[in-house]
Protein backbone atom coordinates (compact mmCIF):
# COMPACT_ATOMS: atom_id res chain seq x y z
CA UNK A 1 0.00 0.00 0.00
CA UNK A 2 0.83 3.60 -0.87
CA UNK A 3 2.51 5.26 2.63
CA UNK A 4 4.72 7.80 3.46
CA UNK A 5 7.44 5.97 3.85
CA UNK A 6 6.96 4.29 -0.01
CA UNK A 7 6.95 7.94 -1.22
CA UNK A 8 10.63 8.73 -1.21
CA UNK A 9 11.31 5.67 -3.31
CA UNK A 10 8.60 5.68 -5.72
CA UNK A 11 8.96 9.66 -6.55
CA UNK A 12 13.07 8.35 -7.26
CA UNK A 13 11.10 6.38 -9.97
CA UNK A 14 9.26 8.58 -11.52
CA UNK A 15 12.46 10.94 -11.70
CA UNK A 16 14.80 7.83 -13.12
CA UNK A 17 11.56 7.11 -15.71
CA UNK A 18 11.22 10.79 -16.58
CA UNK A 19 7.35 10.97 -15.67
CA UNK A 20 5.97 13.82 -13.72
CA UNK A 21 3.58 11.59 -12.08
CA UNK A 22 1.76 8.11 -12.04
CA UNK A 23 -1.89 8.42 -12.02
CA UNK A 24 -4.18 6.29 -10.38
CA UNK A 25 -7.47 4.69 -11.27
CA UNK A 26 -10.45 2.58 -10.31
CA UNK A 27 -13.89 2.27 -10.66
CA UNK A 28 -15.57 -0.67 -9.02
CA UNK A 29 -12.85 -2.88 -8.95
CA UNK A 30 -11.46 -2.61 -12.53
CA UNK A 31 -8.37 -1.51 -11.12
CA UNK A 32 -6.91 -3.86 -8.79
CA UNK A 33 -3.29 -2.29 -9.06
CA UNK A 34 -4.87 1.22 -8.38
CA UNK A 35 -7.11 0.00 -5.47
CA UNK A 36 -4.32 -2.55 -3.49
CA UNK A 37 -1.99 1.04 -3.62
CA UNK A 38 -4.39 3.03 -2.21
CA UNK A 39 -5.18 0.66 0.72
CA UNK A 40 -9.20 0.20 -0.42
CA UNK A 41 -11.03 -2.08 1.79
CA UNK A 42 -13.69 -3.49 -0.76
CA UNK A 43 -15.41 -1.64 -3.92
CA UNK A 44 -15.19 1.91 -4.67
CA UNK A 45 -18.94 2.86 -6.12
CA UNK A 46 -17.79 5.91 -7.95
CA UNK A 47 -14.96 6.82 -10.08
CA UNK A 48 -12.04 7.79 -7.91
CA UNK A 49 -8.48 8.75 -9.23
CA UNK A 50 -5.15 9.61 -7.05
CA UNK A 51 -2.09 11.16 -8.31
CA UNK A 52 1.57 10.91 -6.90
CA UNK A 53 3.42 13.31 -8.34
CA UNK A 54 7.37 13.45 -9.05
CA UNK A 55 7.73 16.09 -6.23
CA UNK A 56 5.21 16.75 -3.33
CA UNK A 57 2.35 15.16 -1.62
CA UNK A 58 -0.18 12.68 -3.48
CA UNK A 59 -3.24 14.24 -4.21
CA UNK A 60 -6.66 11.92 -4.06
CA UNK A 61 -9.78 12.98 -5.51
CA UNK A 62 -13.00 11.15 -3.99
CA UNK A 63 -16.71 11.17 -4.64
CA UNK A 64 -18.26 13.57 -1.83
CA UNK A 65 -20.54 10.62 -1.04
CA UNK A 66 -17.81 8.14 -0.65
CA UNK A 67 -15.57 9.08 1.61
CA UNK A 68 -14.81 5.25 3.51
CA UNK A 69 -12.79 3.80 0.91
CA UNK A 70 -10.15 6.73 1.53
CA UNK A 71 -9.74 5.69 5.47
CA UNK A 72 -6.05 4.73 5.08
CA UNK A 73 -4.96 7.78 3.04
CA UNK A 74 -2.55 10.32 5.08
CA UNK A 75 -4.72 12.79 6.28
CA UNK A 76 -1.11 15.09 5.66
CA UNK A 77 -2.08 14.31 1.83
CA UNK A 78 -4.47 16.30 -0.44
CA UNK A 79 -8.03 14.71 -0.86
CA UNK A 80 -10.29 16.77 -3.29
CA UNK A 81 -13.81 15.61 -3.42
CA UNK A 82 -16.45 16.12 -6.14
CA UNK A 83 -19.82 15.49 -6.94
CA UNK A 84 -21.01 15.53 -10.81
CA UNK A 85 -18.78 14.82 -13.91
CA UNK A 86 -17.56 18.71 -14.62
CA UNK A 87 -16.24 19.10 -11.11
CA UNK A 88 -14.30 15.33 -12.05
CA UNK A 89 -12.97 16.35 -15.67
CA UNK A 90 -12.03 19.77 -14.09
CA UNK A 91 -9.89 18.44 -10.95
CA UNK A 92 -8.30 15.59 -13.11
CA UNK A 93 -7.58 18.34 -15.53
CA UNK A 94 -6.25 20.39 -12.91
CA UNK A 95 -3.84 17.72 -11.93
CA UNK A 96 -2.48 16.33 -15.16
CA UNK A 97 -2.75 19.23 -17.62
CA UNK A 98 1.20 19.15 -19.74
CA UNK A 99 1.94 16.41 -17.26
CA UNK A 100 3.35 13.21 -18.64
CA UNK A 101 1.87 10.34 -16.60
CA UNK A 102 2.18 7.00 -15.86
CA UNK A 103 -1.21 4.67 -15.97
CA UNK A 104 -2.30 0.66 -15.71
CA UNK A 105 -2.70 1.58 -19.73
CA UNK A 106 -0.79 -1.15 -22.28
CA UNK A 107 -0.46 0.15 -25.93
CA UNK A 108 -2.33 -2.34 -27.72
CA UNK A 109 -3.44 -4.45 -25.06
CA UNK A 110 -0.11 -6.43 -25.24
CA UNK A 111 -0.05 -7.04 -21.41
CA UNK A 112 -3.24 -7.55 -20.46
CA UNK A 113 -2.70 -8.23 -17.01
CA UNK A 114 -2.04 -4.23 -16.75
CA UNK A 115 -4.20 -2.92 -19.13
CA UNK A 116 -6.73 -2.06 -16.40
CA UNK A 117 -8.04 1.56 -17.63
CA UNK A 118 -11.10 1.55 -19.98
CA UNK A 119 -10.63 3.56 -22.99
CA UNK A 120 -12.59 6.66 -22.18
CA UNK A 121 -10.65 7.05 -19.28
CA UNK A 122 -7.54 7.44 -20.81
CA UNK A 123 -9.46 9.62 -23.81
CA UNK A 124 -10.62 12.18 -20.61
CA UNK A 125 -7.20 12.04 -19.36
CA UNK A 126 -5.36 13.18 -22.87
CA UNK A 127 -7.86 15.26 -23.23
CA UNK A 128 -6.89 17.45 -20.10
CA UNK A 129 -3.50 17.94 -21.91
CA UNK A 130 -1.80 14.89 -20.28
CA UNK A 131 0.87 12.36 -22.15
CA UNK A 132 0.44 8.44 -20.61
CA UNK A 133 2.20 6.02 -20.66
CA UNK A 134 2.27 2.52 -19.62
CA UNK A 135 2.98 1.84 -15.84
CA UNK A 136 4.28 -1.83 -15.99
CA UNK A 137 7.85 -0.72 -15.07
CA UNK A 138 6.28 0.72 -11.86
CA UNK A 139 4.39 -1.82 -11.13
CA UNK A 140 6.50 -4.05 -11.06
CA UNK A 141 9.03 -2.47 -8.66
CA UNK A 142 6.10 -0.89 -5.94
CA UNK A 143 3.38 -3.33 -6.45
CA UNK A 144 4.36 -6.92 -7.34
CA UNK A 145 8.29 -7.72 -5.73
CA UNK A 146 7.47 -9.47 -2.49
CA UNK A 147 9.24 -8.53 0.86
CA UNK A 148 11.97 -10.78 2.96
CA UNK A 149 9.02 -11.72 4.68
CA UNK A 150 7.17 -12.65 2.00
CA UNK A 151 9.21 -14.99 0.51
CA UNK A 152 10.04 -16.70 4.15
CA UNK A 153 6.21 -17.07 4.19
CA UNK A 154 6.22 -18.45 0.35
CA UNK A 155 8.87 -21.20 1.22
CA UNK A 156 6.78 -21.93 3.89
CA UNK A 157 3.82 -22.65 2.08
CA UNK A 158 5.92 -24.45 -0.51
CA UNK A 159 7.06 -26.98 1.41
CA UNK A 160 3.95 -27.55 2.77
CA UNK A 161 2.06 -27.90 -0.32
CA UNK A 162 5.01 -30.71 -1.63
CA UNK A 163 4.49 -32.77 1.30
CA UNK A 164 0.69 -32.56 1.04
CA UNK A 165 0.90 -33.39 -3.24
CA UNK A 166 2.92 -36.37 -2.14
CA UNK A 167 0.84 -37.23 0.42
CA UNK A 168 -2.22 -37.41 -2.08
CA UNK A 169 -0.38 -39.20 -4.47
CA UNK A 170 0.37 -42.15 -1.45
CA UNK A 171 -2.94 -42.33 -0.74
CA UNK A 172 -4.45 -42.36 -4.65
CA UNK A 173 -2.09 -45.21 -5.00
CA UNK A 174 -3.23 -47.06 -1.66
CA UNK A 175 -6.40 -46.97 -2.44
CA UNK A 176 -5.89 -48.38 -6.01
CA UNK A 177 -4.06 -50.94 -4.16
CA UNK A 178 -6.90 -52.31 -2.11
CA UNK A 179 -9.15 -52.27 -5.04
CA UNK A 180 -11.24 -49.06 -3.51
CA UNK A 181 -9.89 -46.29 -6.07
CA UNK A 182 -10.88 -42.84 -4.74
CA UNK A 183 -12.38 -40.38 -6.96
CA UNK A 184 -11.13 -37.07 -8.06
CA UNK A 185 -13.11 -34.93 -6.18
CA UNK A 186 -13.05 -37.39 -2.92
CA UNK A 187 -8.69 -36.81 -3.14
CA UNK A 188 -9.28 -32.98 -4.09
CA UNK A 189 -11.58 -32.52 -0.57
CA UNK A 190 -8.91 -34.51 1.55
CA UNK A 191 -6.14 -31.92 -0.24
CA UNK A 192 -7.81 -29.05 1.40
CA UNK A 193 -8.74 -30.73 4.54
CA UNK A 194 -4.74 -30.96 4.42
CA UNK A 195 -4.54 -27.54 3.77
CA UNK A 196 -6.99 -26.54 6.80
CA UNK A 197 -4.57 -28.42 9.28
CA UNK A 198 -1.67 -26.99 7.97
CA UNK A 199 -2.70 -23.61 8.17
CA UNK A 200 -3.12 -22.64 4.43
CA UNK A 201 -5.81 -21.17 2.87
CA UNK A 202 -7.02 -20.75 -1.12
CA UNK A 203 -9.79 -19.27 -3.19
CA UNK A 204 -10.50 -22.38 -5.31
CA UNK A 205 -9.33 -25.65 -6.63
CA UNK A 206 -7.03 -27.62 -6.26
CA UNK A 207 -6.91 -29.54 -9.66
CA UNK A 208 -6.82 -32.94 -9.50
CA UNK A 209 -7.07 -34.66 -13.04
CA UNK A 210 -6.73 -38.60 -14.26
CA UNK A 211 -5.15 -39.34 -17.95
CA UNK A 212 -7.82 -37.81 -20.31
CA UNK A 213 -9.64 -34.96 -17.76
CA UNK A 214 -5.52 -33.73 -17.55
CA UNK A 215 -5.49 -32.63 -21.04
CA UNK A 216 -8.05 -29.87 -19.85
CA UNK A 217 -5.51 -27.41 -18.41
CA UNK A 218 -7.64 -25.45 -16.31
CA UNK A 219 -10.06 -28.95 -15.89
CA UNK A 220 -12.18 -29.25 -11.98
CA UNK A 221 -13.10 -32.73 -10.69
CA UNK A 222 -16.63 -32.80 -9.73
CA UNK A 223 -19.23 -34.99 -7.86
CA UNK A 224 -21.71 -34.92 -10.29
CA UNK A 225 -19.32 -36.51 -13.03
CA UNK A 226 -16.90 -38.54 -10.64
CA UNK A 227 -13.72 -40.19 -12.38
CA UNK A 228 -12.44 -43.11 -10.78
CA UNK A 229 -8.47 -42.59 -10.01
CA UNK A 230 -7.43 -46.25 -11.46
CA UNK A 231 -4.06 -48.48 -12.26
CA UNK A 232 -2.87 -47.21 -15.65
CA UNK A 233 -4.02 -43.79 -14.90
CA UNK A 234 -1.37 -40.65 -15.13
CA UNK A 235 -2.60 -38.59 -12.27
CA UNK A 236 -2.09 -34.88 -12.43
CA UNK A 237 -2.19 -32.82 -8.83
CA UNK A 238 -1.79 -29.04 -9.81
CA UNK A 239 -2.18 -27.10 -6.27
CA UNK A 240 -1.80 -23.51 -4.50
CA UNK A 241 -2.49 -21.79 -1.14
CA UNK A 242 -0.63 -19.69 0.99
CA UNK A 243 -0.43 -19.13 4.88
CA UNK A 244 -3.70 -17.70 6.46
CA UNK A 245 -1.91 -14.54 7.64
CA UNK A 246 -1.87 -13.61 4.03
CA UNK A 247 1.36 -14.63 2.63
CA UNK A 248 2.39 -15.07 -0.85
CA UNK A 249 1.05 -18.11 -2.70
CA UNK A 250 2.98 -21.28 -4.10
CA UNK A 251 1.71 -22.74 -6.60
CA UNK A 252 2.91 -26.04 -7.61
CA UNK A 253 1.39 -29.12 -10.29
CA UNK A 254 3.44 -32.74 -9.49
CA UNK A 255 2.89 -35.73 -11.84
CA UNK A 256 2.39 -39.50 -11.03
CA UNK A 257 1.34 -42.47 -12.33
CA UNK A 258 -0.42 -45.56 -11.08
CA UNK A 259 1.21 -48.54 -11.94
CA UNK A 260 4.36 -48.58 -14.52
CA UNK A 261 3.76 -45.40 -16.65
CA UNK A 262 3.74 -46.26 -20.60
CA UNK A 263 6.57 -45.19 -22.77
CA UNK A 264 3.92 -42.48 -24.42
CA UNK A 265 3.81 -41.01 -21.04
CA UNK A 266 7.03 -41.05 -19.89
CA UNK A 267 7.98 -39.41 -23.55
CA UNK A 268 5.64 -36.72 -23.05
CA UNK A 269 6.33 -36.43 -19.15
CA UNK A 270 10.97 -35.57 -20.31
CA UNK A 271 9.72 -33.45 -23.11
CA UNK A 272 7.79 -31.53 -20.49
CA UNK A 273 10.43 -31.84 -17.26
CA UNK A 274 13.26 -30.55 -19.39
CA UNK A 275 11.30 -27.69 -20.97
CA UNK A 276 11.03 -26.48 -17.34
CA UNK A 277 14.58 -27.39 -16.96
CA UNK A 278 15.88 -25.35 -20.08
CA UNK A 279 13.71 -21.82 -18.59
CA UNK A 280 15.08 -22.35 -15.38
CA UNK A 281 18.51 -22.70 -16.59
CA UNK A 282 17.90 -19.77 -19.07
CA UNK A 283 17.15 -17.36 -16.10
CA UNK A 284 19.94 -18.77 -13.46
CA UNK A 285 22.43 -18.07 -15.84
CA UNK A 286 21.20 -14.86 -16.52
CA UNK A 287 20.77 -13.51 -13.09
CA UNK A 288 23.95 -15.02 -11.85
CA UNK A 289 25.91 -13.03 -14.94
CA UNK A 290 24.22 -9.92 -13.71
CA UNK A 291 22.20 -9.73 -16.96
CA UNK A 292 18.81 -8.71 -17.94
CA UNK A 293 16.42 -10.93 -18.64
CA UNK A 294 12.76 -11.05 -19.60
CA UNK A 295 10.24 -13.52 -18.99
CA UNK A 296 9.12 -13.72 -22.86
CA UNK A 297 12.43 -15.23 -22.97
CA UNK A 298 12.09 -17.64 -20.41
CA UNK A 299 8.84 -18.51 -22.50
CA UNK A 300 10.58 -19.01 -26.02
CA UNK A 301 13.63 -21.19 -24.30
CA UNK A 302 10.56 -23.93 -23.05
CA UNK A 303 8.82 -23.75 -25.89
CA UNK A 304 11.55 -24.08 -28.38
CA UNK A 305 12.21 -28.03 -26.35
CA UNK A 306 8.93 -29.05 -26.31
CA UNK A 307 8.59 -28.07 -30.12
CA UNK A 308 11.86 -30.10 -31.05
CA UNK A 309 10.25 -33.39 -29.38
CA UNK A 310 7.52 -32.57 -31.53
CA UNK A 311 4.65 -31.53 -29.56
CA UNK A 312 4.72 -27.73 -30.46
CA UNK A 313 0.84 -27.06 -30.80
CA UNK A 314 -0.07 -29.10 -27.84
CA UNK A 315 1.74 -26.20 -25.53
CA UNK A 316 -1.25 -24.57 -25.68
CA UNK A 317 -0.49 -21.78 -22.77
CA UNK A 318 2.39 -19.53 -21.43
CA UNK A 319 5.13 -20.83 -19.57
CA UNK A 320 4.32 -19.06 -16.36
CA UNK A 321 2.60 -16.30 -14.43
CA UNK A 322 3.64 -13.59 -12.05
CA UNK A 323 2.60 -13.85 -8.29
CA UNK A 324 2.53 -10.93 -6.92
CA UNK A 325 2.36 -10.41 -3.15
CA UNK A 326 -1.24 -10.23 -3.77
CA UNK A 327 -2.62 -12.11 -5.85
CA UNK A 328 -1.85 -15.77 -7.01
CA UNK A 329 -2.45 -14.58 -10.83
CA UNK A 330 -0.10 -10.96 -9.86
CA UNK A 331 0.52 -8.14 -12.21
CA UNK A 332 4.15 -8.59 -12.38
CA UNK A 333 5.87 -9.38 -15.48
CA UNK A 334 4.88 -12.82 -17.01
CA UNK A 335 6.73 -15.78 -18.42
CA UNK A 336 4.94 -15.37 -21.24
CA UNK A 337 5.55 -14.54 -25.53
CA UNK A 338 2.81 -16.88 -26.38
CA UNK A 339 -0.68 -15.28 -25.38
CA UNK A 340 1.01 -11.75 -24.81
CA UNK A 341 3.67 -9.67 -25.29
CA UNK A 342 5.12 -8.96 -22.23
CA UNK A 343 8.92 -7.16 -22.44
CA UNK A 344 9.21 -6.05 -18.72
CA UNK A 345 12.37 -7.21 -17.09
CA UNK A 346 12.51 -9.79 -14.35
CA UNK A 347 13.86 -7.77 -11.03
CA UNK A 348 14.78 -8.87 -8.25
CA UNK A 349 11.71 -9.11 -5.44
CA UNK A 350 9.72 -10.63 -8.59
CA UNK A 351 7.85 -13.78 -7.98
CA UNK A 352 6.00 -16.16 -10.57
CA UNK A 353 5.76 -19.83 -11.77
CA UNK A 354 7.23 -22.61 -14.30
CA UNK A 355 4.66 -25.08 -15.88
CA UNK A 356 4.96 -26.07 -19.46
CA UNK A 357 2.79 -28.41 -20.43
CA UNK A 358 1.50 -30.45 -23.26
CA UNK A 359 -2.03 -31.72 -23.70
CA UNK A 360 -3.02 -34.24 -25.77
CA UNK A 361 -7.30 -34.53 -26.06
CA UNK A 362 -8.94 -37.64 -25.15
CA UNK A 363 -6.18 -39.28 -23.92
CA UNK A 364 -3.43 -37.13 -21.32
CA UNK A 365 -1.94 -33.93 -19.96
CA UNK A 366 1.50 -33.07 -18.83
CA UNK A 367 2.54 -30.84 -16.43
CA UNK A 368 5.37 -29.94 -14.04
CA UNK A 369 5.74 -26.30 -12.42
CA UNK A 370 7.76 -24.87 -10.42
CA UNK A 371 7.73 -21.76 -8.37
CA UNK A 372 10.54 -19.07 -8.75
CA UNK A 373 12.28 -15.61 -7.29
CA UNK A 374 14.56 -13.20 -8.46
CA UNK A 375 17.18 -12.26 -5.71
CA UNK A 376 19.73 -10.19 -6.12
CA UNK A 377 22.75 -12.29 -7.89
CA UNK A 378 20.58 -15.18 -8.32
CA UNK A 379 17.21 -17.85 -8.57
CA UNK A 380 15.73 -18.90 -6.13
CA UNK A 381 13.38 -21.94 -7.06
CA UNK A 382 10.45 -23.72 -4.61
CA UNK A 383 10.02 -26.30 -3.31
CA UNK A 384 13.61 -26.86 -2.89
CA UNK A 385 13.01 -30.59 -3.94
CA UNK A 386 11.93 -30.29 -7.79
CA UNK A 387 10.10 -33.59 -9.36
CA UNK A 388 12.37 -35.30 -11.84
CA UNK A 389 10.61 -38.15 -12.39
CA UNK A 390 6.85 -39.84 -12.54
CA UNK A 391 6.11 -40.46 -9.23
CA UNK A 392 5.02 -44.11 -9.91
CA UNK A 393 2.66 -45.57 -7.18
Amino acid sequence: MLTPEMLPRLQQLLADADLDGWLLYDFRGTNAIASGLLGFDGLVSRRVFALIPREGLPIGIAHAIEPGPWAQWPKAWPLRTYSGWRALESEVASLVQGKRVAMEYSPGDAIPYLDRVPAGVLEMVRAAGATVVCSGDLVSQIYATWTPDQLLSHERAAERIMHIAHGAIAYAGDMVALGTPVAEHELQARILEAFERAGLETHHGPDVAASENAANPHYMPSAASPRLIQRGDTLLIDLWAREKNGGVYADQTWMASMGAPTERVVTVWEAVRDARDAALSLLQSRITAGLPVRGGEADDAARAVIEARGFGPQFWHRTGHSIDSRELHGSGPQIDNLESRDDRLLIPGVGFSIEPGIYLPGELGVRSEVNAYVAEDSLLVTPGDVQRDLIVV
